[in-house]
């Protein structure tokens, strides 16, 4: 049978308490599930968090606070913003020959 992942053990872990968990709470759960021994807590603490963000299962949420991303309405999970043409400036189009210092005719050769 195959061992847990970490990351697999914090799907449990919120799924059971059925709301979001600080991440503090949910490393701690995870950690002596999978008798992570006291020494190597801290260095596996960062990469378990690296985990959690790159797994799709979950949705970060602010001040540390983790839940399952499929119990957040999508606008708590993305960044939504409004764009408002009217407040954007406009930029000024240049040619890269304007920006540059180009040699023209024949002082291109020299």
């Amino acid at each position: 049978m195959a061992k847990a992942t970490k990351t697999d053990v914090a799907y449990s872990i919120l799924s059971e308490a059925g709301n979001e968990l600080p991440f503090s709470e949910i490393w701690k759960k995870v950690a002596e599930i999978l008798e992570i021994p006291e020494e190597k807590r801290s260095r596996k603490k960062a990469s378990f968090y690296s985990e959690m963000m790159l797994d799709s299962r979950f949705a970060s949420l602010k001040g540390n606070v983790w839940d399952l991303r499929s119990r957040r309405k999508f606008e708590e999970v993305h960044a939504v913003t409004d764009v408002d043409d009217e407040d954007e400036e406009e930029v000024e189009e240049t040619s890269d020959e304007d920006e540059l210092d180009l040699s023209r005719g024949e002082d291109q050769y020299l």
